[in-house]
């Protein structure tokens, strides 16, 4: 039997969800149990940007590539779900959506048709860059996890067939069943680390709200302008080897549309380097100039195969 051209690095995964976990829980401790607020934000600061490399790490489990068998990926998927936190099965099934509707209508956050609102887009568009797209995670988590699934249906069902929304009033009921489970793990890991630890609520939330910016405001950056394919949508940006190595190679954003079940340790050897030949830099302050006009029409979004 052949070996898989591309096989998953276990060991260094397992290393780095472990050297992750380790370091969240101990930055929420050392920001609860300082009078320093100074400090505290500082310790927000750092815990964004290993919060950074966690996501890195459930963006792999929700293509099956953080671990080689399901049961590990689940496994480890569930952990690093937790650090974010969402449960994994959520993420795990709605990750796809992104894959199916990447720059059609449904993800055109930084384009606008004539037709469209320009104070509400921008306001949409800002939103995102402002830190504001991370507590939706969360929360639409909390919402699937609590709401029987005819009120979900009900309040789901008359979105756009074509959007998100409509795409999570059908969750199967093994799914909503094992999100349910899951989110109530994340709380009682989280009461009993602010029991063990004495973790403070608001220190907690400074470090998220790092997290919650930095995540957000990168999290469009490599679509940001692409050309508007479901696939070749996205760009691979140049980036300095430190944020390389947080961000796990995720800057390399268009080889993982076109190979997305392969690691994301091979990303950028999918491809000449001259396809990373655009600064991250200059792409992400790029954003801050606001939505422009639409040029070109949507892209048919992907048929859902999972």
């Amino acid at each position: 039997m052949q070996p898989p051209a591309y096989p998953i690095p276990d060991r260094l995964n397992v290393f780095l969800v472990a050297m992750v976990s380790v370091t969240a829980v101990s930055l929420l401790w050392l920001a609860s149990n300082t009078s320093s607020w100074v400090v505290t934000l500082i310790v927000g600061i750092v815990f964004s940007y290993a919060m950074l490399t966690n996501y890195a790490l459930l963006h792999d489990a929700t293509h099956e590539t953080l671990r080689s068998t399901s049961r590990a990926n689940y496994l480890f998927g569930l952990i690093t779900g937790i650090w974010f936190p969402i449960p994994f099965s959520m993420i795990h099934y709605t990750h796809r959506s992104h894959h199916r509707f990447n720059r059609t209508d449904t993800e055109m956050f930084d384009c606008y048709y004539p037709t469209d609102n320009w104070w509400l887009k921008s306001i949409q568009w800002y939103a995102i860059l402002l830190g504001l797209f991370w507590p939706l995670i969360p929360l639409g988590a909390l919402f699937i996890a609590i709401t029987p699934s005819r009120l979900r249906l009900k309040l789901l069902s008359k979105a756009d067939p074509a959007r998100g929304l409509s795409y999570l009033a059908t969750i199967p009921s093994d799914v909503v069943t094992r999100i349910r489970l899951e989110t109530v793990l994340i709380a009682v890991v989280f009461s009993s680390l602010a029991w063990m630890l004495n973790l403070r609520l608001f220190p907690v939330l400074i470090c998220y709200a790092c997290f919650s910016f930095n995540w957000s405001t990168r999290q469009y950056v490599t679509h940001a302008f692409s050309e508007r394919d479901v696939i070749n949508g996205a760009f691979n940006l140049r980036h300095n080897p430190v944020m390389d190595l947080i961000l796990l190679h995720g800057q390399w954003d268009l080889n993982h549309h076109r190979h997305p079940e392969v690691s994301w340790y091979y990303l950028p050897c999918l491809s000449k380097s001259k396809e990373a030949s655009r600064s991250y830099f200059s792409q992400y302050f790029r954003q801050w100039r606001g939505p422009v006009p639409a040029t070109t029409p949507a892209p048919e979004p992907l048929t859902d195969d999972i």
